[in-house]
């Protein structure tokens, strides 16, 4: 168990170096937020290319997995995950839990926040 904890913790901790490396580049500093974005959908990118060259060709071994999906994509953005759970409920025939799951990660977040903010205050 010490192992995956470390696995993921390093993996983690560079995503998120990554994370912030990233909206540390120039186009980054607009009124858009170009860096979530950049980083959402390369983590979407990552992600994918890596759950489907493991499941393709056996690329990576639990630890690995452990150290880049779970630890690298999840320090450098959560989104990839949601978008990976997403894929696999849409795969999985399992439409309403997808399209709830989606409202509900979007409404409720975005709610979360603004209650966050205004506890806060």
């Amino acid at each position: 168990m010490i192992k995956q904890l470390i696995l993921v913790g390093l993996g983690g901790g560079i995503g998120s170096i990554m994370r912030f490396l990233v909206s540390r580049i120039p186009f980054a500093q607009s009124s858009f937020p170009w860096a979530t974005f950049v980083v959402n959908v390369a983590g979407c990118f990552i992600i994918g290319l890596l759950i489907g060259l493991s499941v393709k060709h056996q690329f990576l071994d639990a630890n690995m997995k452990l150290l880049l999906i779970t630890g690298f994509c999840g320090g450098f953005t959560t989104f990839s995950t949601f978008s990976a759970e997403n894929v696999y409920l849409y795969q999985s025939g399992n439409y309403l839990s997808l399209a709830f799951y989606v409202f509900l990660s979007v409404i409720v977040g975005f709610a979360a926040v603004v209650l966050g903010l205004a506890l806060s205050k």
